[in-house]
């Protein structure tokens, strides 16, 4: 092989190396596992990928007949934000939830489970825990994911998070670095800002993140966000002034830096995914998160030949893509010979996730004991982050409890007047979604409490509108346990 013919090779493997690509269906297609062979390094689940433990494991299985060190990425965070139950719903509270509660050894414990499952399916790298310190309670895509508004809360369930869930084996991915929380603007939709000034950065976004890295997270994720006082041109994950002045720099972090996906509008809108990969790459970051909408061979290939180009043009330096994919292969390298902690004794029947989420709820009033009410679910749209499939209320779990429970779905737009028509004579129980965010919720939710009194309410958001009706619920978060648990308030049991 000639020199030129090398330097080639090694550039494209390298190029794929950096690349964390999705796909389409629920095993491995043909050219994926071409890929892999050729040195894709990673590769991204999402829902659409997953129908049960047994089918995932056979999938992650499928790609290491390929290279058996692959890092095998998901979005799993438990709570609204699950794709290991994507379809039922997650056995575990979210951040939110788990930051009510306060015990950081029931965080770790929360993370150690999660991670085993995962570990169990052949998933080795979680993109979570969000370290984000939700100071905007208007905030449309963080919310219910961050533990909290308190900075020093949200740093050490971060920490607790990263160390359960790297117990068992699974590499934690901490974003949204510096720090998604303080965002009007979802940055699936647009690019965010956010205009702080260094101390209050310092004080307070970068708080959890360095909790993290003493923590020994293995990766962290950038935001798709600008931030004037850090870079007053380019978002975090372009960024040589955060990624490697600050973060590498200033905060000290060598383990491996994600970008978050790549498709999605503050990058593919402004700057496009070939040219946004080639300046995330540039400013620091080591993978390229892509394929939550891209999840084809063409985007894979276009994205490694245009890294190739930037190598060649000499618009991004060979070294700098060689150590990109250097500190990927070493975190493969880690999960290939990482060996679970030993578990608690018991913790796997203790049911962790229920526990959690019972423990997080607030209840305020009281009400008589319920005969078949009937439960109007308010339904604002969801967030791309959380999904629209994941089935999400306390409808189901109180039928469970409470035959004859009858229910109805409310969307946007729907007054008190369509609720009460539909639940006749029967107690309504009112279950919404940050009704803070969402004027004609609270609209309905009074309405409803004026004409019935004895209406109960399930905030499971962020609980900021004022608590209304007889009684009146707080899961912190929508997760199939938290619905549970909200039901077993209602039920009496």
């Amino acid at each position: 092989m000639t020199v030129l013919a090398h330097r080639t090779d090694t550039l494209t493997r390298d190029a794929l190396a950096v690349l964390q690509p999705g796909f389409q269906g629920t095993t491995a297609p043909d050219w994926l596992l071409r890929q892999v062979g050729e040195g894709l390094t990673a590769v991204g689940l999402f829902g659409r990928n997953i129908t049960s433990p047994e089918q995932l494991a056979a999938l992650t299985a499928q790609l290491r007949t390929e290279r058996d060190d692959v890092l095998v990425a998901i979005d799993e965070e438990g709570g609204d934000v699950t794709r290991l139950e994507v379809r039922g719903g997650s056995s575990f509270p979210g951040n939110l939830a788990l930051g009510a509660v306060d015990d950081t050894d029931l965080t770790r414990g929360v993370a150690r489970e999660l991670g085993r499952r995962l570990a169990e399916c052949g998933v080795n790298l979680n993109w979570a825990p969000s370290a984000d310190v939700n100071s905007n309670p208007d905030n449309p895509v963080i919310g219910v994911r961050s533990f909290g508004a308190d900075t020093h809360l949200a740093a050490r369930h971060t920490a607790a998070y990263v160390q359960g869930l790297q117990a068992a084996g699974v590499a934690a991915c901490t974003k949204h670095f510096p720090g998604h929380g303080d965002t009007n603007v979802d940055s699936h939709h647009a690019l965010p800002r956010i205009d702080v000034d260094l101390d209050t950065l310092q004080a307070r976004e970068l708080v959890p993140f360095k909790a993290a890295i003493e923590a020994g997270t293995k990766a962290v994720m950038s935001a798709h966000i600008l931030v004037p006082a850090l870079d007053p041109t380019r978002p975090a994950t372009l960024s040589p002034q955060i990624l490697t002045g600050l973060l590498r720099g200033e905060l000290g972090y060598e383990g491996l830096i994600v970008t978050d996906g790549m498709e999605m509008h503050a990058i593919a809108g402004t700057y496009g995914i070939e040219r946004g990969s080639v300046l995330a790459i540039a400013a620091g970051a080591d993978a390229i998160c892509v394929g939550g909408g891209l999840a084809d061979e063409a985007t894979v290939l276009r994205l490694r030949d245009a890294l190739v180009a930037a190598v060649r043009e000499g618009a991004l330096p060979e070294e700098r893509l060689a150590d990109a994919a250097a500190r990927v292969r070493a975190l493969a390298a880690w999960t290939r010979g990482a060996r679970p902690d030993a578990q608690p004794e018991g913790s796997r029947a203790s049911g962790i996730g229920l526990t959690a989420a019972r423990r997080a709820v607030l209840v305020t009033g009281s009400t008589k004991p319920l005969t078949a009410p009937y439960v109007a679910t308010l339904a604002p749209v969801a967030n791309i982050a959380v999904g629209d499939e994941t089935p999400w209320g306390v409808a189901a779990e109180l039928a469970e409890l409470l035959p004859g429970t009858e229910a109805g779905v409310f969307p946007e737009g729907s007054g008190a007047e369509d609720v009460l028509a539909a639940a006749g004579d029967r107690t309504v129980v009112a279950v919404v979604r940050d009704a803070h965010r969402h004027p004609w919720m609270t609209e309905a939710l009074d309405a409803l409490v004026a004409d019935r009194p004895d209406t109960v309410v399930v905030e499971m958001g962020l609980p900021r509108a004022r608590p209304r009706g007889a009684l009146y619920i707080a899961t912190h978060g929508a997760s199939r346990v938290c619905g549970r648990a909200a039901a077993e308030v209602i039920a009496g049991v």
